[in-house]
């Protein structure tokens, strides 16, 4: 009996913990189609204000192969990734069958493929929207097209002034 109750208490921790993860098991955050975007978006704004970053908002969903290759593209190349984080407040918006998140999408240009990117500034207003397909190359993404893409859409930083 104690051996049972062991089990159960483990099983329990397991499905528990398992159940509260946001990353794939690849690690990369997931797309959740529970997630509330108009709240997320409220919590995005409020860090890229106070780190001083833009917001990245990135639609697509767990069917998605090229969200998953962006993801792994990305988190392979050390200087895309460091620029990103860096510079923008990512937000993954789920889109699947089982939530299309139309109420929030309708205020952003329509998506023609996914993933997809909108660029948003630090109070969350639509900068620029951008077709990921233009970054692809062969079967992965081009270094130099993401790289130019991100450092396009940083923020400016401000230079000190001396006194």
């Amino acid at each position: 009996m104690k051996k049972i109750k062991l089990l159960f208490i483990y099983l329990f921790t397991v499905i528990t913990i398992t159940q509260g993860q946001s990353k794939t098991d690849s690690g990369h955050p997931k797309f959740n189609p529970s997630a509330d975007p108009f709240a997320e978006l409220k919590t995005a704004v409020a860090e890229a204000k106070k780190t001083h970053k833009r917001i990245l908002l990135d639609v697509g969903g767990e069917w998605c192969i090229w969200c998953h290759r962006i993801d792994s593209f990305i988190e392979a190349n050390e200087e895309i990734g460091k620029i990103l984080h860096d510079n923008f407040v990512v937000l993954k918006i789920n889109y699947s069958e089982e939530n299309k998140n139309e109420k929030f999408l309708v205020q952003y240009p329509k998506v023609a493929g996914f993933p997809h990117f909108f660029v948003l500034e630090q109070n969350g207003k639509l900068l620029h929207s951008q077709n990921t397909g233009l970054l692809e190359k062969d079967k992965s993404y081009d270094p130099g097209k993401m790289l130019t893409f991100f450092k396009e859409w940083a923020p400016v930083k401000k230079k000190l002034r001396r006194s």
